[in-house]
Protein backbone atom coordinates (compact mmCIF):
# COMPACT_ATOMS: atom_id res chain seq x y z
CA UNK A 1 0.00 0.00 0.00
CA UNK A 2 1.03 3.50 -1.13
CA UNK A 3 0.74 6.25 1.95
CA UNK A 4 0.30 9.63 0.57
CA UNK A 5 0.49 11.85 3.03
CA UNK A 6 -2.58 14.51 3.71
CA UNK A 7 -0.45 17.62 2.93
CA UNK A 8 0.05 16.42 -0.36
CA UNK A 9 -3.80 16.41 -1.17
CA UNK A 10 -4.16 19.88 0.60
CA UNK A 11 -1.27 21.36 -1.37
CA UNK A 12 -2.85 19.89 -4.89
CA UNK A 13 -6.37 21.05 -3.92
CA UNK A 14 -4.91 24.54 -3.04
CA UNK A 15 -3.13 24.53 -6.43
CA UNK A 16 -6.46 23.73 -8.41
CA UNK A 17 -8.37 26.96 -6.38
CA UNK A 18 -5.36 29.10 -6.74
CA UNK A 19 -5.45 28.48 -10.72
CA UNK A 20 -9.65 28.93 -10.66
CA UNK A 21 -9.15 31.78 -9.21
CA UNK A 22 -6.17 33.29 -11.04
CA UNK A 23 -8.47 32.20 -14.09
CA UNK A 24 -11.19 34.00 -12.60
CA UNK A 25 -9.36 37.34 -12.15
CA UNK A 26 -7.64 36.96 -15.75
CA UNK A 27 -11.34 36.97 -17.29
CA UNK A 28 -11.84 40.03 -15.85
CA UNK A 29 -9.14 41.85 -17.48
CA UNK A 30 -8.41 39.60 -21.16
CA UNK A 31 -10.22 40.40 -24.18
CA UNK A 32 -11.35 43.25 -23.40
CA UNK A 33 -11.46 44.65 -27.62
CA UNK A 34 -10.42 48.32 -26.11
CA UNK A 35 -7.85 50.51 -26.44
CA UNK A 36 -6.72 52.15 -24.02
CA UNK A 37 -5.65 55.85 -24.83
CA UNK A 38 -1.82 55.20 -25.07
CA UNK A 39 -2.78 52.79 -28.09
CA UNK A 40 -5.35 55.09 -29.26
CA UNK A 41 -2.41 58.03 -29.11
CA UNK A 42 -0.08 55.36 -30.87
CA UNK A 43 -2.69 54.82 -33.62
CA UNK A 44 -3.13 58.04 -34.84
CA UNK A 45 0.17 59.65 -34.69
CA UNK A 46 1.44 58.54 -37.81
CA UNK A 47 -1.04 60.17 -39.35
CA UNK A 48 -0.63 63.05 -37.62
CA UNK A 49 -4.64 63.64 -37.08
CA UNK A 50 -5.88 65.50 -34.29
CA UNK A 51 -8.66 63.64 -32.19
CA UNK A 52 -10.60 63.76 -29.54
CA UNK A 53 -10.66 60.70 -26.82
CA UNK A 54 -12.84 61.37 -24.46
CA UNK A 55 -15.44 60.21 -21.82
CA UNK A 56 -18.60 62.09 -20.98
CA UNK A 57 -20.25 61.10 -18.09
CA UNK A 58 -24.42 61.16 -17.16
CA UNK A 59 -26.22 60.48 -14.06
CA UNK A 60 -25.58 56.59 -13.48
CA UNK A 61 -23.67 55.73 -16.94
CA UNK A 62 -20.90 56.77 -19.16
CA UNK A 63 -19.85 57.33 -22.73
CA UNK A 64 -16.71 56.94 -24.29
CA UNK A 65 -16.06 58.00 -27.81
CA UNK A 66 -13.19 59.10 -30.58
CA UNK A 67 -13.91 61.53 -32.53
CA UNK A 68 -11.71 63.16 -35.66
CA UNK A 69 -12.85 65.96 -38.66
CA UNK A 70 -14.15 69.25 -38.61
CA UNK A 71 -16.22 69.99 -35.54
CA UNK A 72 -18.69 71.96 -38.19
CA UNK A 73 -19.25 69.50 -40.85
CA UNK A 74 -21.84 66.78 -41.00
CA UNK A 75 -21.51 63.67 -38.60
CA UNK A 76 -20.74 60.13 -39.78
CA UNK A 77 -21.56 58.90 -36.37
CA UNK A 78 -20.52 55.14 -35.85
CA UNK A 79 -21.72 52.12 -33.65
CA UNK A 80 -20.04 48.91 -33.72
CA UNK A 81 -21.37 45.59 -33.38
CA UNK A 82 -21.04 42.56 -30.77
CA UNK A 83 -18.16 42.79 -28.68
CA UNK A 84 -16.25 45.77 -30.02
CA UNK A 85 -15.70 49.33 -28.94
CA UNK A 86 -14.88 52.19 -30.95
CA UNK A 87 -12.21 51.35 -32.70
CA UNK A 88 -14.05 48.59 -34.57
CA UNK A 89 -13.96 51.87 -37.41
CA UNK A 90 -10.63 53.45 -36.09
CA UNK A 91 -9.24 53.48 -40.00
CA UNK A 92 -12.59 55.38 -41.22
CA UNK A 93 -11.54 57.74 -38.48
CA UNK A 94 -8.67 58.70 -39.92
CA UNK A 95 -9.80 58.31 -43.75
CA UNK A 96 -8.37 61.99 -45.61
CA UNK A 97 -11.27 61.37 -47.92
CA UNK A 98 -13.91 60.85 -45.01
CA UNK A 99 -12.52 63.87 -43.30
CA UNK A 100 -12.58 66.18 -46.06
CA UNK A 101 -16.48 65.70 -45.73
CA UNK A 102 -17.10 64.69 -41.89
CA UNK A 103 -16.98 65.05 -38.37
CA UNK A 104 -16.75 61.35 -37.27
CA UNK A 105 -17.81 60.24 -33.50
CA UNK A 106 -17.02 56.48 -33.31
CA UNK A 107 -18.59 55.22 -29.85
CA UNK A 108 -18.36 52.12 -27.31
CA UNK A 109 -21.78 51.35 -26.92
CA UNK A 110 -23.23 51.09 -23.54
CA UNK A 111 -21.34 47.30 -21.34
CA UNK A 112 -18.32 47.50 -24.21
CA UNK A 113 -14.53 49.37 -24.49
CA UNK A 114 -15.46 52.57 -21.78
CA UNK A 115 -18.72 52.78 -21.16
CA UNK A 116 -19.10 50.96 -18.27
CA UNK A 117 -17.41 47.87 -19.10
CA UNK A 118 -19.45 44.67 -18.65
CA UNK A 119 -22.77 46.12 -18.10
CA UNK A 120 -24.90 44.97 -20.87
CA UNK A 121 -27.72 46.79 -21.90
CA UNK A 122 -31.30 45.76 -24.15
CA UNK A 123 -32.03 47.86 -26.66
CA UNK A 124 -33.91 50.13 -25.54
CA UNK A 125 -31.87 51.57 -22.83
CA UNK A 126 -28.98 51.55 -25.39
CA UNK A 127 -31.02 54.13 -27.13
CA UNK A 128 -31.89 55.97 -24.20
CA UNK A 129 -28.27 56.56 -23.30
CA UNK A 130 -26.59 57.14 -27.05
CA UNK A 131 -29.38 59.43 -27.47
CA UNK A 132 -28.52 61.37 -24.45
CA UNK A 133 -25.02 61.53 -25.76
CA UNK A 134 -25.93 62.43 -29.03
CA UNK A 135 -27.80 65.67 -27.54
CA UNK A 136 -24.74 66.60 -25.78
CA UNK A 137 -22.52 66.28 -29.10
CA UNK A 138 -25.24 67.96 -31.75
CA UNK A 139 -23.25 70.23 -34.14
CA UNK A 140 -26.89 71.02 -35.60
CA UNK A 141 -25.25 69.92 -38.88
CA UNK A 142 -26.90 66.73 -40.50
CA UNK A 143 -26.36 63.16 -38.96
CA UNK A 144 -25.39 60.04 -40.45
CA UNK A 145 -25.71 56.65 -37.78
CA UNK A 146 -23.58 53.71 -38.98
CA UNK A 147 -24.14 50.41 -37.45
CA UNK A 148 -22.70 47.52 -37.77
CA UNK A 149 -24.03 43.83 -36.76
CA UNK A 150 -26.09 44.47 -33.36
CA UNK A 151 -25.12 48.17 -33.96
CA UNK A 152 -27.57 48.24 -36.88
CA UNK A 153 -30.60 47.33 -34.76
CA UNK A 154 -29.40 49.60 -32.29
CA UNK A 155 -28.85 53.02 -34.94
CA UNK A 156 -32.53 51.93 -35.88
CA UNK A 157 -33.68 52.23 -32.62
CA UNK A 158 -32.13 55.37 -32.41
CA UNK A 159 -33.52 56.73 -35.75
CA UNK A 160 -37.54 54.82 -34.29
CA UNK A 161 -37.28 56.89 -31.17
CA UNK A 162 -36.15 60.09 -32.78
CA UNK A 163 -37.15 60.25 -36.28
CA UNK A 164 -35.76 64.32 -36.85
CA UNK A 165 -32.79 63.81 -35.63
CA UNK A 166 -30.74 62.09 -38.25
CA UNK A 167 -30.36 62.40 -42.08
CA UNK A 168 -29.87 58.96 -42.90
CA UNK A 169 -29.46 55.32 -41.83
CA UNK A 170 -26.34 53.17 -42.63
CA UNK A 171 -27.53 49.19 -41.21
CA UNK A 172 -23.83 47.17 -42.51
CA UNK A 173 -24.67 43.43 -41.95
CA UNK A 174 -27.74 44.40 -39.96
CA UNK A 175 -29.70 42.15 -38.06
CA UNK A 176 -32.83 43.70 -37.55
CA UNK A 177 -35.20 40.12 -38.37
CA UNK A 178 -36.52 38.69 -35.05
CA UNK A 179 -37.46 35.58 -37.11
CA UNK A 180 -33.51 34.71 -38.16
CA UNK A 181 -32.47 35.17 -34.84
CA UNK A 182 -32.09 32.33 -32.80
CA UNK A 183 -30.35 32.40 -29.51
CA UNK A 184 -29.08 29.50 -28.78
CA UNK A 185 -29.59 27.52 -25.21
CA UNK A 186 -26.46 27.17 -24.29
CA UNK A 187 -26.08 31.49 -23.83
CA UNK A 188 -28.97 31.14 -21.01
CA UNK A 189 -26.60 28.54 -18.71
CA UNK A 190 -23.47 30.64 -18.91
CA UNK A 191 -25.47 34.04 -18.10
CA UNK A 192 -25.90 32.87 -14.70
CA UNK A 193 -23.69 33.01 -11.57
CA UNK A 194 -21.26 31.45 -10.82
CA UNK A 195 -20.55 29.93 -14.82
CA UNK A 196 -21.16 34.09 -16.20
CA UNK A 197 -17.60 35.04 -14.54
CA UNK A 198 -15.33 32.22 -16.48
CA UNK A 199 -16.31 34.30 -19.64
CA UNK A 200 -13.31 36.57 -20.54
CA UNK A 201 -13.68 40.48 -21.62
CA UNK A 202 -16.43 41.68 -23.91
CA UNK A 203 -17.54 38.27 -24.59
CA UNK A 204 -19.79 38.29 -21.23
CA UNK A 205 -21.46 41.91 -21.81
CA UNK A 206 -22.10 40.00 -25.76
CA UNK A 207 -23.42 37.00 -24.32
CA UNK A 208 -25.87 38.91 -22.53
CA UNK A 209 -26.76 41.11 -25.42
CA UNK A 210 -27.18 38.19 -27.99
CA UNK A 211 -29.25 36.73 -25.81
CA UNK A 212 -32.08 38.92 -25.05
CA UNK A 213 -31.91 40.68 -28.91
CA UNK A 214 -34.55 38.42 -30.02
CA UNK A 215 -37.16 40.19 -28.19
CA UNK A 216 -35.11 43.22 -28.50
CA UNK A 217 -36.06 42.92 -32.21
CA UNK A 218 -39.66 41.64 -31.65
CA UNK A 219 -40.33 44.86 -29.76
CA UNK A 220 -38.81 47.03 -32.61
CA UNK A 221 -40.13 45.54 -35.52
CA UNK A 222 -43.86 47.61 -35.25
CA UNK A 223 -41.62 50.91 -34.46
CA UNK A 224 -39.63 50.47 -37.42
CA UNK A 225 -42.53 52.26 -39.27
CA UNK A 226 -42.15 55.74 -37.55
CA UNK A 227 -38.24 55.31 -39.45
CA UNK A 228 -38.63 58.53 -41.41
CA UNK A 229 -35.17 59.38 -42.94
CA UNK A 230 -33.14 57.73 -45.97
CA UNK A 231 -31.84 54.49 -45.52
CA UNK A 232 -28.70 52.37 -47.11
CA UNK A 233 -28.60 48.54 -46.31
CA UNK A 234 -25.36 47.13 -47.35
CA UNK A 235 -25.58 43.29 -46.77
CA UNK A 236 -23.24 40.23 -48.11
CA UNK A 237 -24.58 37.40 -49.43
CA UNK A 238 -22.33 34.89 -47.58
CA UNK A 239 -22.70 36.43 -43.78
CA UNK A 240 -23.82 33.24 -41.92
CA UNK A 241 -24.18 34.84 -38.48
CA UNK A 242 -26.54 37.36 -39.81
CA UNK A 243 -28.34 36.05 -43.08
CA UNK A 244 -29.05 37.80 -46.10
CA UNK A 245 -32.58 37.73 -45.12
CA UNK A 246 -32.54 40.32 -43.36
CA UNK A 247 -32.36 42.80 -46.49
CA UNK A 248 -35.88 41.59 -47.47
CA UNK A 249 -37.18 42.37 -43.91
CA UNK A 250 -36.22 45.55 -43.75
CA UNK A 251 -37.01 46.91 -47.11
CA UNK A 252 -40.74 45.62 -45.94
CA UNK A 253 -40.44 47.25 -42.10
CA UNK A 254 -39.33 50.75 -43.26
CA UNK A 255 -42.18 51.83 -44.99
CA UNK A 256 -41.86 55.33 -44.17
CA UNK A 257 -38.12 55.87 -45.19
CA UNK A 258 -37.59 58.88 -47.21
CA UNK A 259 -35.80 56.70 -49.82
CA UNK A 260 -33.95 52.68 -49.31
CA UNK A 261 -31.38 51.85 -51.20
CA UNK A 262 -30.11 47.75 -50.66
CA UNK A 263 -26.44 47.46 -51.77
CA UNK A 264 -25.52 43.45 -51.90
CA UNK A 265 -21.88 42.45 -51.49
CA UNK A 266 -21.97 38.91 -53.59
CA UNK A 267 -20.03 36.13 -51.39
CA UNK A 268 -19.10 38.88 -48.52
CA UNK A 269 -19.24 37.37 -44.57
CA UNK A 270 -20.24 39.67 -41.79
CA UNK A 271 -17.06 41.22 -41.77
CA UNK A 272 -17.48 43.92 -44.62
CA UNK A 273 -16.68 47.21 -42.48
CA UNK A 274 -13.09 45.73 -43.02
CA UNK A 275 -12.67 43.42 -45.87
CA UNK A 276 -14.35 45.86 -48.06
CA UNK A 277 -13.44 48.84 -47.04
CA UNK A 278 -13.52 51.19 -49.91
CA UNK A 279 -16.36 49.56 -51.17
CA UNK A 280 -18.26 51.28 -47.79
CA UNK A 281 -15.89 54.29 -47.27
CA UNK A 282 -16.91 55.36 -51.21
CA UNK A 283 -20.65 54.98 -50.61
CA UNK A 284 -20.27 57.15 -47.40
CA UNK A 285 -18.77 59.86 -49.26
CA UNK A 286 -21.11 59.56 -51.94
CA UNK A 287 -23.83 60.58 -49.30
Amino acid sequence: MTFIPATFHFKKRYIVYSLIFLYIVMCQSCMTMRFSNKETSKFFAPSKIEFQDKTIAFEGYKIHYVETGNAQNPTLFFVHGSPGSWNAFKEYLKDTLLLKKYRMIAIDRPGFGYSDFGDAQNLREQSQRISEFIKKTDNKKPLILVGHSVGGPVVAQLAADNPSWYKRLVILAGSLDPKAENPEKWRTVIKAKPLRYLIPGALRPSNDELWWLKQDLVALEPELKKITCAVTIIHGTKDVLVPYSNVAFMQKKFTNAKSIDAITIKKANRFIPWSYYEIIRNILLKM
